[in-house]
């Protein structure tokens, strides 16, 4: 059975806000929010006693009705945070991705605060949305490539984190880590989660890029066949080269206006 890939909640919303048809309909809130419970959203900051809450579908409905809407998904690591507001790039960094928007003018950054809960057999999250108001960040984003740099680099990505794990010696990995990449090199995108007017070449790199990530994230993980700390720093390198071009497709693969 072949893999789903798994893309953050900020890339999902981002999509649908800047690519859909609208007004957005209960498709959207149901794609963001997959199997959490339902999401709020808030102008306070984490842990404001006296913040009010308001449901994500209210929060969709005010920002997919503006008369312009620009949208951009980040995932910053610690390292690199280019792009992302220095008011919201430690809140950002915690959760591991933010949404930005411009709205009439107007640019938010939002980040997601995700509570787990229930077991292992049975999770559960509560999301919120923290937003807050920040300076104008779209010439920064433009500054890291467009969509079609992303689709170049997404090539040289994939023959890097192939040369990568030729290095790790996959042979011997132990059999669920080997067979989870194997079933990763096939994986598709969950399409019910993606809005129907996403265009073919944003779907490519927006799947490259997850897959990438996913399996960056699976080779991470082991030292592989290195034989010395040399060549596991040279490999590790080379994996987070990779990483980091495969969270700035993701980025390109999400920037997106509509009117």
């Amino acid at each position: 059975m072949t893999d789903a890939l798994e893309l953050p909640r900020s890339t999902v919303l981002a999509l649908w806000l800047a690519t859909s048809r609208r007004p957005l309909g209960d498709a959207a809130v149901r794609a963001v929010q997959d199997e959490d419970e339902p999401h709020e959203v808030t102008d306070g900051a984490p842990g404001d006693p006296l913040a009010t809450m308001r449901p994500l579908s209210d929060a969709i409905a005010g920002w997919a009705g503006a008369g312009t809407l620009e949208a951009v998904a980040m995932a910053p690591v610690p390292g690199d945070v280019a792009g992302v507001p220095a008011a919201v790039s430690q809140q950002a960094l915690e959760a591991g991705e933010v949404l930005l928007l411009h709205v009439d003018g107007t640019s938010l950054a939002l980040v997601p605060h995700v509570v787990e809960f229930g077991s292992a057999l049975e999770p559960g999250h509560l999301v919120t949305w923290h937003v807050t108001q920040v300076d104008d960040w779209r010439v920064r984003v433009q500054a890291l490539g467009s969509l079609e740099d992303a689709d170049r680099g997404l090539r040289q990505g994939l023959a890097q984190v192939t040369e990568a794990l030729v290095r790790l010696d996959v042979a011997h990995w132990d059999t669920e880590r080997a067979d989870r990449v194997l079933g990763l090199r096939d994986a598709a995108l969950p399409t019910w989660r993606l809005p129907d007017r996403l265009d073919a070449r944003r779907a490519r790199v927006l799947a490259s890029a997850a897959r990438l990530l996913a399996i960056v994230d699976v080779a991470l993980r082991d030292d592989g066949g290195a034989v010395s700390l040399w060549q596991a720093d040279q490999r590790t390198a080379a994996l987070r080269d990779v990483d980091r071009l495969a969270r700035r497709a993701l980025t390109a693969a999400t920037h997106a206006r509509s009117v």
